[in-house]
């Protein structure tokens, strides 16, 4: 694992501060309003190829990790996108997660979350290269007063990752996270045998079409992760510190996919709400420089765990 160096001025307070290192990457304690102001974004202009973030979901109800609520949200996300922007390599990507919110105090969906995300797309000129879905069978049942109490809906188990371009071809490479092939997949690269010709949607699938083996299958812009619970390293460092986890942690499995996806070894990744840190462990373990953005102190002790 990568050794940690703390920031010897590093202290609970402070407007921006850097709070460690490793042979990789740094974090840092700030907002991002005010990272965006500082000498550290200047120089890092131009410099970034991938800013992967979750920021805060537009809850009802406001959480310790400082969300906002209803169109303030919107507002408040375009600047931050706005801000960040100029920190991207002319073939860089934007990737943003956001949950589902719902109206406070009634059984109906927000529409918040996607005017963000189309907002962000208009007021910034990013361009939407494609709309993915996260799922996770295993969160818990939510929101808990129609699902547990009435009965009146299922749970909410998934979140939208939009994945938007500088350019309209930034870089990316699906042959990087190409996935194991289904058992039917390997019988029919063994045997050379399938069902050839025209199909019911007037597609013409050739006698040699699926006879070449690529190393793997295409993946699709369904996701499927088992969420934030498996850290076991990060939550027993945590309760050795004696800090609070971070509640709403991103799947390490997204970080993985993305990183793997529209980076190559070396380049630089950014998470400008980075929680517990799992992009930068992530981004370490794959051999990709990383800037981590946090401003609660805990939260950043806490994403140490996961380093060293």
């Amino acid at each position: 694992m990568p050794m940690v160096r703390r920031s010897k001025s590093w202290k609970r307070n402070g407007r921006i501060q850097s709070a460690y290192r490793t042979s990789h990457g740094r974090a840092f304690q700030s907002s991002v309003e005010d990272f965006c102001k500082s000498p550290h974004a200047k120089m890092l202009k131009g410099q970034v190829q991938l800013i992967l973030t979750s920021p805060p979901f537009p809850l009802a109800s406001p959480k310790k990790y400082g969300n906002q609520t209803g169109d303030q949200y919107r507002k408040w996300l375009e600047e931050i996108v706005a801000g960040l922007t100029p920190l991207l390599r002319p073939t860089g990507s934007l990737v943003i997660e956001i949950g589902n919110a719902w109206n406070r105090g009634k059984p109906t969906m927000s529409t918040i979350p996607l005017e963000t995300l189309l907002s962000i797309h208009r007021q910034t000129g990013m361009h939407i290269c494609q709309q993915f879905i996260a799922n996770n069978p295993n969160r818990l049942p939510s929101p808990v007063t129609y699902v547990n109490r009435e009965r009146a809906r299922v749970k909410d188990s998934y979140t939208h990752i939009w994945w938007f371009g500088l350019s309209v071809r930034p870089f990316a490479s699906n042959r990087s996270v190409l996935q194991e092939y289904s058992p039917s997949m390997k019988r029919l690269l063994r045997t050379g045998k399938y069902n050839a010709g025209s199909r019911p949607s007037q597609h013409q699938i050739g006698d040699r079409s699926f006879l070449r083996d690529n190393g793997g299958a295409i993946p699709s812009n369904l996701l499927e992760f088992s969420g934030s619970e498996s850290d076991p390293k990060y939550r027993a460092w945590c309760k050795k510190i004696g800090v609070q986890q971070h509640p709403a942690r991103m799947a390490s499995g997204i970080a993985e996919f993305f990183i793997n996806f529209l980076t190559k070894p070396g380049d630089l990744v950014l998470d400008p709400f980075a929680g517990s840190n799992t992009t930068g462990a992530v981004a370490e373990r794959l051999s990709r420089r990383w800037v981590a953005i946090e401003r609660d102190h805990d939260y950043l002790r806490g994403s140490i765990g996961r380093f060293d």
